[in-house]
Formats: C-alpha cells, structure tokens, sequence
C-alpha cells in the first residue's frame, strides 16, 4: 500500500467503527508519513483524546519500556473502577433508584461530578494511552472521596506530579510509634522523611543532638545538620563520610517527587546553603538506605561507635526509623549513663553559636 499523504490542518477525530472485524485508521504525519492501524477497541492509537490536552505520540508502543506503562495504565483502570464502585449515588446527593446494574457511581455519573468528559472519563478508565493534567486527576480524586494515600496513588499511576502541600508536621504518627522509640533507649532512634525530615525520636538520640527538640519543626532536618552546621559542635565525627551517601539517597527519593514545590523548595535551598551539597546534587548518584557506620561525639565522651539501621514504617508511607546500635561495650556503656543523667551537656561552642543565631533571628 502506498503511502498516504496528510491533507488535512487538524488531527483525525476517531469514531468507533461499525460491523464485526472493522477496523480505524489514523494518519500521523510524520516523516516519511506512515500508517498506523488498530483494532476496534483502538486502544494505543492516541495519546490524547476528548478534553485531554496532550500530544499525538509518534511512536509505537512495543518492548519494555511500553510493556510497564500499559501495565501502570491497567492499574490505574483497575483503581478507578474499584473507588468508583464503593461510592453509592445517596453518597454523592444523587438518587439511587431500584435498577441500577453497576455496582457503586456510573462512569458517566463520575464524570458529571468531576466536570470531565464521558468518552475522556471512559477511556481512562478502560486503560487507554490518555493523559491527564493535574486538575482533573484532583477532580476525580474529590468525586470519589480518596483519601491523601489513594490520592498520592491515583497521582503515581497517571505519572502525574501531585503538587498537594503537604501537612505542617509531615506525616501523621501513630502513638505506638513514639512508644516504640522509647522502648528502644539507650539506642538513640528516629524516624525520618525520604528527606531527611525529622519527625520523631528517643531520649539517646535528644542526648546526641539536643538541638532538634529545640529547633522549629522546618529546621529538623538531618542533610541540613550535616551540611550546614558547623563542626565544632557536630554530633557526627564522621559526616563527611556520610555525606555523599546521604545525597545520593535523597536523589534516589526524589524520582517520587519530581515537580513537587516543597521538594524542589527544599533543594534549592540546600544548594544556597552549601556548594557541597550543590556538587554532590549535580553528580546525578543514587542510593538505597545502606547499614551506616558512624562515629558519633560528646563532650563527656569524644568517642561512639554505632551502626545505623533503617526500617520502613508501613503506616507513614515515605518514612523510616532509624536506629543505631553500639557497636562495642564502651559505646553501650556511655549511652545507657548519658540517657539515665537528664542533664544536657554542651559543647564548649554552643553558647557563641546560639547568640549568632539569636543575632541572626534579629537581624
């Protein structure tokens, strides 16, 4: 067959076509033009469609790298019709009425709530190759009641940035989980964000590093201490070990993250705050949490040796604790007598730096 030449100014509109084992064709200009063919169902033909304001891919879909997006499309499919279904009409202030063959809201039910498309609506939940922008993924995600964690999944399964602030003090904790923190002293012990946020920890670890109860929750923050402190008073003998590890760990969680603002925020600070840490961001390195050896200091004892392990927390999706663990009688011996002797000791610099900071507030 000869190739078809493109005459018209504006993309095919495509219908479904009549009769068993009819089929579309849809003409893509390219160079040199091409034909591309699909079966009724004309799944993978457009990456577009009704109210979608994408692009016509040019492109085939074939090998892995399509293999995994079709199966992220199925799964995307698969979530919508499984929220859309437990949601009845009286929940949404619409009748219910004896009749009704689907189970839960009706596709074209959704889609009238969410100020979308039917035939748009349809196809993305049928697992077609359409994108959706922001707006309307947060309007399906109001009309079928997601909480924040279907919501975040909804977000990854289109490939959509969720750019949703988040909550002040970052994600919630259960009690049990302070309990459990508690119950692990002498160990100092913590629980962090993929960005090092701090949001919880023992009394071993406020022994270690008694500013974070004293600094504001924006401020608590482990790459922060490590690039910005000084190390006079740096609880950490060996962070410059760390530091490079600690970087690559955050790029790695940044591939969730990619275009949210307190993600993007916090970077950008951190590379004003230290052009080590800018140069160590520009290597592109990543890295999973690995065991930690580190070195920790006190005024009373200049020398702790611990090993760093991390465990996710299930019902804080995004965080770990973190625990360290002596690695040697002395070690052990000198946390278990600083966590039973409430009083805080400093290092001899701690009062100038603390009247700088004060100076700095000021300013």
């Amino acid at each position: 067959m000869s190739d078809p030449k493109w005459r018209g100014p504006a993309w095919p509109t495509p219908r479904e076509p009549k009769g068993r084992g009819a089929t579309w064709t849809v003409f893509v200009p390219t160079d040199p033009p091409q034909v591309r063919q699909r079966s009724d169902e004309g799944r993978g033909h457009l990456e577009g469609g009704p109210e979608a304001s994408g692009t016509v891919e040019r492109r085939l879909e074939n090998g892995p790298e399509a293999s995994g997006k079709t199966e992220r499309r199925n799964e995307l499919a698969a979530f919508l019709r499984s929220r859309r279904e437990r949601i009845t009409p009286e929940d949404v202030g619409l009748p219910g009425g004896q009749r009704r063959r689907t189970a839960g809201l009706r596709r074209e039910e959704v889609a009238q709530l969410a100020g979308v498309g039917v035939t748009w609506y349809t196809w993305l939940e049928q697992g077609r190759p359409i994108r959706a922008s922001r707006q309307v993924l947060e309007a399906v995600a109001r009309t079928l009641k997601l909480d924040a964690v279907e919501r975040q999944h909804l977000f990854r399964l289109a490939e959509v940035p969720d750019t949703a602030a988040p909550g002040d003090g970052g994600p919630r904790l259960q009690p049990q989980i302070q309990a459990i923190l508690d119950g692990l002293n002498p160990m100092p012990a913590s629980v962090v964000t993929e960005r090092f946020d701090i949001l919880a920890w023992n009394a071993a670890y406020a022994v270690l590093i008694p500013r974070t109860a004293e600094d504001p929750p924006a401020e608590r923050n482990t790459l922060l201490y490590c690039f910005t402190r000084s190390e006079c008073c740096s609880a950490i003998e060996n962070r410059a070990d760390q530091r490079a590890a600690m970087v690559a760990q955050l790029r790695a969680a940044y591939g969730h993250h990619v275009g949210d603002p307190a993600w993007t925020g916090f970077i950008r600070r951190m590379e004003a705050a230290s052009p080590e840490f800018a140069g160590m961001w520009a290597t592109q390195d990543v890295a999973q949490p690995p065991y930690y050896a580190k070195v920790f200091r006190h005024p009373l004892y200049p020398r702790l040796e611990m090993t760093s392990t991390s465990f996710a927390v299930q019902t804080a999706p995004g965080t770990r604790m973190v625990v360290y663990t002596p690695d040697n009688d002395a070690t052990r011996t000198a946390m278990a007598r600083l966590v039973a002797d409430p009083a805080q000791h400093r290092f001899p610099c701690w009062p100038t730096h603390q009247a700088r900071a004060r100076d700095l507030v000021t300013a």
